[in-house]
């Protein structure tokens, strides 16, 4: 019998324990059904004893716990006891897969591939939810990779028991005749707060994957070879508001759909995921957002083939387990939501169109694995159609191509060294459109390319300091009218007149820029800090397959903190720490500075705080006039309080204050999450939030005047702002079975924006402002007219009413069946509505009536799939 009570009262708890665990071939067929009467769990080479890392890390657990891992020539099982001396204490909460029910749960950890980076995880808990998810980068997770496996339980007198299959097809491993490979275990025991560990990483300490036991006695298997095919049908009826005279429109219409997916095993290490006229539908809507700014926004991903297996392609982060960033605009080198985003091409002016609202995918493929002993690869290779819009002017109908065929591609390739201490990596993006349609090229660019190298080195044996980075290459391609767009738009703005290191080139028919970031990280024991410094230049791009919110910066930071792990007479562990940053642009303005402080305390009932105050000194901004001159920014403050109540009750609320004060901008944020379980399958979570924002200067408009000499022959105009939003998002998740869920999801959103004191921006290097109707000057409030020297020589100038009122209802209900492993059911409803008015008022009554009369737009959508292991 191996037992593991001692694995972290070693001298050095950060050492690697030395012990192995035997796994057992099976005789005889095992029945997963939760019971452990097979006669392979009696034998003697099980886990006994775990660890405690919560409450009390190092100590003894409560309950005792006894595993054995066996396997077949297909699969590999583990069978788990979980002793309970008060088994009616138990909790048992169903939830739909990977939700986080905080019942009694039980999981495992293997590192099939040995190379101490990488792995995979299978868990059930007590009521049978599954849990399954990728580990990379030694210290990280990722639970949305979900896998083919089985895992059922059982409660009874003594406590409950777990049995889990888990296919070879699911997991890497090198070809051999005898294997060894890292594992882990857990157990939660929600009651108590406590996680228990065959082995963990302390509180102060880094590492997960490097710390697995090894697993001996697996021998003579193969991977089978894994082929995967899973067809899927789906119906899609609308019914959405339309204009009378619409002739595209007619209220209802129907939309059947026929594809599939392929996986592929190609030995037992590489896997190629393709796919045939995708269905990318999302079981849940994004939500409604009002944004003001001049930066896109960011949707997460939530189409199953794009983030399955995504870890891959993380780049530049590997190494460290924190990656701390302060006003730096990481980009975001594969941004997924690009393949398959709503067409770009503009509309001229038409009394009706119809508009795709995304463009379809031909096909893609995908190739994810590892080559080798310390090679791992990915590469994604898609195909975007050709899309129209179906126009109508005074009754003539046409056509007008808004997006051309595109090709999407996306190579990674990492190499390991030294048992990961050290590793070089490559990463390269591109895009390329094939145009019909020349009108297109005005609008878009044709080709874009990004090449990067990235890597890490640890700089001691102990793995406490280690130094990782990255540099990338960026080249957009395209005519002439779209590189000077490109030049002029929000990440780069190479227009601002002030800026004497920027210029718009009206003949480049291609944009090349370059960028960088290091960093140095401590990672272990009670003391923690972080450094970096990167930059990205002015004419660096990499948004046709990433994100990027802007361009031209300069960056660094220092941050610390300190880390009490022991609990004292309040606490159960506290961290304080702190950092100094600043900003530049290529031309020497700084940008940005400041001063962060944050905190975190656990107390001894699990209740917890976290707080963090900011301070801003005077900056420079060289974005509020759009890509007019430097403007500055006032210093100001910020500061946030989080407290958080113990997450395993039935009643769980989070709750958070935040402000910011500067002489320009005045803000408050104010949010909470309440969760409440009535029920073992049922959760209710609503989170509202009200947030204000006053604002001196915000941005209204350029206008053409030779006459405003002072800012360069252009006037910009500002006013203040007084925005108050009230949101909520209410969320109900019913489980029937672990196999057969419903979820409805609940978005109302109301946000009215008021702008008075219309004023235009007075000198470049200042916050001075001429304000409409003051010293000779008028403002016709009525009609939104501004004339800046009245009766003098310069034009009036006019713009429509910015006031806005917008309130949104967007709901989504989903039932989901898994009615055989792998094969799935939806049946989805979504309804929005949605009402503009331009008036500055909140008025929430006035509002909550006018959206509730709005007729919604709904839409039904039935999906069924069947997944072959051939």
């Amino acid at each position: 019998m191996i037992g593991a009570s001692a694995l972290l009262h070693a001298a050095d708890r950060d050492s690697r324990p030395q012990i192995v665990v035997h796994a057992v071939r099976a005789t005889a067929p095992i029945v997963l059904d939760g019971v452990l009467n097979e006669a392979v769990w009696n034998f003697d080479t099980t886990v006994t004893a775990l660890t405690q890392r919560e409450p009390v890390e190092g100590g003894t657990p409560s309950q005792k716990t006894r595993i054995t891992i066996a396997y077949d020539d297909a699969a590999l099982y583990i069978g788990a006891r979980m002793y309970d001396s008060a088994p009616d204490s138990i909790i048992a909460r169903l939830g739909r897969r990977d939700a986080q029910t905080n019942s009694d749960r039980f999981t495992f950890f293997v590192d099939a591939y040995h190379d101490r980076r990488n792995g995979f995880y299978f868990g059930v808990n007590a009521a049978g939810t599954q849990y399954d998810g990728v580990l990379f980068n030694d210290d990280w997770d990722d639970d949305t990779w979900d896998g083919v496996w089985e895992g059922k339980v059982n409660i009874d007198q003594h406590g409950w028991t777990a049995e889990i299959r888990v296919p070879f097809s699911q997991l890497h491993f090198q070809d051999a005749q005898d294997h060894v490979w890292g594992i882990n275990f857990s157990r939660d025991i929600p009651r108590n707060n406590e996680r228990d560990f065959v082995v963990f990483t302390p509180k102060n300490g880094s590492g997960f994957v490097s710390r697995f036991v090894d697993v001996t006695g697996i021998a003579d298997i193969t991977a089978s070879r894994q082929v995967e095919v899973l067809p899927y049908l789906t119906t899609r009826a609308e019914y959405l508001q339309h204009d009378a005279n619409d002739p595209f429109r007619t209220g209802s219409k129907y939309v059947p759909r026929l594809g599939g997916d392929l996986k592929l095993g190609l030995g037992s290490n590489l896997t190629l995921n393709a796919t045939v006229n995708p269905d990318f539908g999302q079981v849940e809507i994004d939500p409604a957002v009002v944004n003001l700014t001049d930066v896109e926004t960011n949707y997460d991903e939530k189409r199953p083939f794009f983030i399955e297996g995504s870890t891959i392609f993380n780049f530049g982060n590997g190494g460290a387990n924190n990656n701390w960033s302060f006003n730096f605009p990481n980009p975001d080198f594969f941004y997924t939501r690009r393949i398959g985003r709503a067409p770009q091409g503009g509309l001229p002016e038409v009394d009706f169109a119809d508009v795709p609202a995304g463009t379809d995918i031909l096909g893609a493929a995908k190739l994810s694995g590892k080559i080798g002993d310390d090679w791992s690869i990915g590469t994604i290779q898609a195909l975007t159609t050709r899309e129209f819009a179906d126009l109508s002017i005074s009754g003539q109908r046409s056509r007008l191509e808004i997006e051309p065929l595109t090709y999407y591609g996306v190579t990674r390739a990492t190499k390991e060294f030294a048992q990961g201490s050290r590793a070089l990596g490559f990463l390269s993006t591109i895009a390329v459109r094939n145009f019909q349609d020349n009108t297109l090229r005005d609008q878009l660019n044709r080709d874009a390319e990004v090449v990067g190298v990235d890597g890490w080195t640890f700089l001691d044996s102990a793995k406490v300091w280690v130094l990782t980075g990255w540099a990338s290459l960026s080249r957009v391609s395209g005519n002439q009218t779209d590189m000077i767009n490109l030049q002029r738009n929000s990440r780069h703005y190479f227009q601002r007149p002030d800026a004497d290191y920027l210029a718009v080139d009206s003949a480049a028919t291609s944009l090349g820029g370059y960028a960088a970031r290091l960093k140095l990280n401590k990672q272990k024991g009670n003391f923690y800090m972080n450094t970096a410094f990167g930059f990205l230049s002015p004419k660096y791009d990499p948004n046709e397959v990433g994100f990027l919110s802007r361009a031209d910066v300069i960056n660094g930071h220092v941050a610390a903190s300190y880390r009490w792990t022991e609990p004292g007479l309040f606490y159960r562990y506290i961290e304080l720490g702190g950092a100094a940053f600043k900003s530049y642009d290529f031309g020497g303005d700084k940008i940005s500075d400041g001063l962060f402080h944050f905190g975190y305390i656990e107390f001894p009932n699990f209740y917890s705080i976290d707080w963090n105050y900011a301070y801003n000194p005077q900056t420079i901004s060289n974005r509020r006039t759009r890509g007019g001159p430097l403007m500055i920014t006032p210093p100001g403050f910020q500061v946030g309080i989080f407290p958080r109540s113990d997450r395993n009750r039935t009643f769980v609320v989070n709750l958070g204050w935040s402000i910011y004060q500067a002489d320009y901008n005045r803000s408050w944020d104010l949010f909470a999450t309440v969760t409440w379980r009535p029920a073992a399958n049922i959760s209710l979570e609503v989170s509202p939030e009200v947030f204000y924002n006053f604002e001196k200067s915000h941005y209204i408009d350029t206008f053409d005047d030779p006459l405003a000499t002072a800012t360069f022959g252009e006037r910009y105009v500002f006013a203040e702002l007084k925005q108050t939003t009230v949101s909520a998002g209410i969320r109900l998740n019913w489980t029937f079975t672990p196999k057969l869920s419903l979820q409805m999801y609940l978005q109302p959103l109301i946000s009215a924006g008021d702008y008075e004191r219309f004023k235009e921006f007075a000198r470049p290097g200042t916050y001075d402002f001429n304000i409409y109707g003051e010293n000779g000057s008028t403002f016709d409030a009525q009609n939104f007219v501004a004339d800046p020297d009245g009766t003098g020589p310069a034009p009036a100038i006019s713009f429509s009413n910015p006031n806005f009122n917008f309130k949104s209802v967007r709901a989504n209900v989903v039932l989901r069946w898994e009615y055989f492993t792998g094969s799935t059911l939806y049946l989805v409803w979504t309804q929005s509505r949605s009402d503009v008015e331009n008036i500055g008022a909140l008025e929430f009554n006035r509002s909550l009536s006018r959206l509730m009369k709005t007729m919604p737009d709904n839409i039904f959508m039935a999906k069924f799939s069947y997944w072959w292991s051939l």
